[in-house]
């Protein structure tokens, strides 16, 4: 079997997306733990380009970027499919996992990085972002995004299913009410009873512990002096 390794951090949402294709694909690997305050030059020269995690390094060839990784496995082993044979099925399932990187994940950055007005004023842009995914969940009717196993969409967006629960705890809002989103919490749920993705999350505590200092760090930081 060629070499696999892949590079990461124990909290990054975007590498668990890799952890959970290969484990949902029985694919064997070495995990390699990068500190992004003191990154190795292995990594900087894995991915000079971004410089950031994930990397998959598979019989010495280095990819970088999670959703180009999931595609490069889809591609690659195939035990598992997580992308649609249909055309247009396959480009809306790269269409709403783009949206999510794009718009839902910064949207979400933006407000556990703000406070006061700003803060206030960062939430609408986030229900509005959600209202669509409620949307297509309600178009797909389905118990996944990828109908009734998980596909590529909700390998993208599972970091809501962990995540969320953390920033509430962080900020004073609820970002997915089960009441406004009932769709999207029944998912969320769904998807974090799948074993493979349940026994993969990283630690509750640490990651409060982890996110309410990049809060009060960035804050900080962002203070008029």
């Amino acid at each position: 079997m060629a070499e696999l390794k892949l590079f990461r951090t124990w909290s990054s949402p975007f590498s668990l997306r890799i952890i959970w294709a290969l484990k949902l694909n029985g694919i064997e690997y070495e995990t390699i733990f990068e500190d992004l305050t003191n990154k190795s030059p292995l990594l900087l020269q894995l991915n000079p380009v971004h410089k950031k995690v994930p990397v998959l390094v598979h019989d010495g060839k280095a990819t970088a970027e999670s959703l180009v990784i999931l595609e490069y496995i889809e591609e690659t082993w195939q035990n598992t499919p997580i992308l649609p044979k249909d055309p247009y099925e396959k480009a809306m399932a790269r269409f709403w996992a783009k949206f999510n990187d794009d718009k839902i994940f910064p949207s979400v950055r933006h407000v556990l990085f703000t406070q006061g007005k700003e803060q206030e004023e960062a939430m609408p842009a986030v229900m509005e972002k959600l209202k669509f995914i409620e949307e297509e969940l309600r178009l797909r009717g389905k118990k996944f995004f990828g109908g009734e196993t998980i596909g590529f969409v909700d390998l993208a967006l599972g970091w809501m299913a962990n995540l969320v629960s953390v920033i509430e705890e962080v900020i004073p809002f609820k970002l997915v009410d089960s009441e406004k989103f009932p769709l999207i919490f029944a998912w969320m749920q769904n998807f974090s009873d799948v074993p493979v993705i349940k026994e993969n999350w990283p630690s509750q505590d640490k990651l409060v512990t982890k996110y309410q200092i990049m809060r009060e760090t960035h804050l900080a930081e962002a203070a008029p002096k």
